[in-house]
């Protein structure tokens, strides 16, 4: 908003060598025609500096060939006062290096600057001047071009975006057990001396666990059947369908349990995926050149044709890959119920030995006893080195607004994930260390740290940059971002927030929109809340017309 301001003290501008105090009166009069600008009326704040543009035209034959003005931006403030320097401007028949204002009038345009102190937010900007001429110094009387310093980008919390890191405790563990046998070339026998291999033994076990343990389900059994990828896919289809029978018909002899009988069969003929996993992994020679076939020909038949071209490669593959592939495997699939929350509870009081990392964790996670969910999470740091307990209890301690705890605890934490990078940087944030902070948040790029560079950017004053980050902020700091960037509206959707600084923002809204019973009514709640937003809200321009 412009803010036009006649300059009547600035009579004094021009001296007349033979001027008497009738015709300086008669000067004083012409400064009527004098105008100053200030951008903007009122003063902002921006990061920790106030800024403005004052414009100054004088008339046509205002200011004197021979006279010398020397002015002086001062913004009082409760407490003090400041100065941006000094300003010089010459009449044409001077002979200086200052600005130079023609006796046919002119404009000068100055940037002022000042540093935030804080008592700002209740101040004014004058300009002092004094005319030179003649060898005399004439005062002229201060002029106010602006009023009051907006301060409303010190709302923004820094209070920082975190969160406890979850539990990864599985309420249901899914259970997959696997056995093979495996097949003669071009047979579909299955060997007795096969089904008691230790991948059978193991399978066996874990079948029996299942039906003797009620928090198992069985989810299914299946076979699959292969045939390794040589003799023609025709062949080896029927080969692998055989198998499949073969291994469906020795299933009875795994098993006795009459609900683990039925048993789901899977033929995949020729093993070109399995036979592809067994070359990469292989020392073979020319492994890359069968890979590059595999890649280069769909066809089975082509593929094995090239490569049985490599002859010596081939005798190879023939003794150390393919009689892997001559198989079937058993697949086993169960989901086992773990301990419930309550359980859990209980063993936590009466047998805390017995619980792995996870458990712990998920039973801080459950309890509201601050002490308690401590003493669980430094538990799991204790006996299991737990990095996720270290970083719940700097959460735990940012909270209580233990900056220092909170970096101890970090300090233990023996990788820095996302997370962790993250709340380093709240820490630094609410130290006042905003570059650290910022670099830190950076490097972190969660969803979180992007909230908190959305309030770095508000306290360096790059509004429209916090404006682009609002979509991941949260509270008042959200509709504060939209504000600052003068998405008005926007910012009243986002305020949700029922917090005494959310309602001053909402007030400070509706004062923007000239909706003085929406600021009487936001205000009263703030301030009724919030004693400190009181006494901030008799000294803060944004309520200059409703308050």
């Amino acid at each position: 908003m412009k803010n036009y301001v006649k300059l009547a003290a600035f009579a004094a501008l021009v001296v007349l060598a033979s001027s008497c105090g009738a015709s300086k009166a008669k000067q004083m009069q012409m400064a009527d025609n004098v105008k100053v600008k200030c951008t903007p009326a009122v003063l902002s704040l921006v990061g920790e500096n106030i800024s403005a543009d004052i414009v100054v035209t004088y008339p046509d034959g205002y200011f004197a060939p021979k006279a010398i003005l020397a002015v002086s931006p001062v913004l009082v403030y409760e407490g003090g006062e400041v100065a941006a320097g000094e300003f010089k401007y010459q009449g044409e028949k001077v002979k200086d290096n200052y600005k130079v204002v023609s006796s046919k009038g002119g404009t000068v345009k100055e940037k002022v600057n000042f540093k935030y102190v804080k008592g700002m937010e209740k101040s004014r900007l004058e300009l002092r001047s004094k005319v030179l001429y003649g060898g005399k110094v004439y005062d002229v009387p201060a002029i106010k071009v602006a009023d009051g310093v907006n301060t409303t980008a010190h709302l923004v919390s820094t209070d920082g975006l975190y969160s406890f890191k979850a539990d990864e405790y599985q309420d249901v563990i899914h259970e997959v057990t696997e056995a093979q046998i495996m097949y003669d070339v071009n047979s579909a026998n299955v060997k007795g001396s096969e089904l008691r291999s230790e991948s059978i033994m193991i399978l066996k076990q874990a079948l029996k666990d299942v039906a003797n343990d009620p928090r198992y389900t069985l989810k299914g059994t299946k076979v699959v059947a292969y045939a390794s990828p040589e003799g023609g896919q025709s062949l080896n289809a029927k080969l692998s369908d055989k198998r499949g029978a073969s291994a469906k018909q020795a299933w009875s002899q795994i098993t006795t349990r009459k609900g683990q009988k039925n048993v789901e069969v899977e033929s995949r003929g020729q093993d070109w995926e399995g036979f592809q996993e067994a070359i990469e992994k292989s020392n073979i020679d020319d492994k890359n050149l069968i890979l590059r076939v595999l890649s280069m020909y769909s066809d089975p038949a082509v593929r094995e044709r090239e490569i049985r071209n490599m002859s010596q490669v081939y005798t190879e593959i023939n003794k150390s890959v393919f009689p892997d592939l001559r198989r079937a495997r058993y697949i086993m699939e169960a989901d086992y119920q773990n301990f419930t929350n309550e359980e859990l509870e209980e063993l936590a009081e009466k047998a805390i030995g017995t619980l792995d990392e996870e458990g712990l964790m998920r039973v801080a996670a459950n309890t509201d006893n601050k002490e308690r969910k401590a003493a669980l999470y430094k538990r799991t740091v204790d006996v299991f080195g737990s990095n996720k307990g270290a970083f719940n209890l700097a959460v735990l301690a940012l909270n209580a607004g233990n900056n220092a705890e909170a970096e101890q605890w970090l300090a233990k934490i023996t990788k820095d994930d996302a997370d962790v990078l993250n709340a380093k940087g709240v820490c630094q944030l609410r130290k006042g260390n905003v570059a650290a902070a910022e670099a830190l948040f950076t490097q972190s790029g969660s969803d979180e740290a992007k909230a908190n560079l959305g309030a770095v950017a508000i306290i360096k004053g790059d509004y429209a940059k916090a404006a682009s980050l609002s979509s991941y902020m949260k509270g008042s700091n959200k509709g504060l971002a939209l504000l600052l960037n003068g998405q008005v509206d926007q910012a009243e959707k986002a305020m949700t927030c029922k917090c005494a600084k959310a309602d001053y923002i909402r007030a400070i809204i509706a004062a923007r929109k000239g909706d003085k019973a929406g600021v009487k009514k936001y205000l009263d709640s703030a301030c009724s809340k919030d004693a400190a937003l009181k006494a901030r809200s008799t000294k803060d321009v944004e309520f200059a017309k409703f308050i």
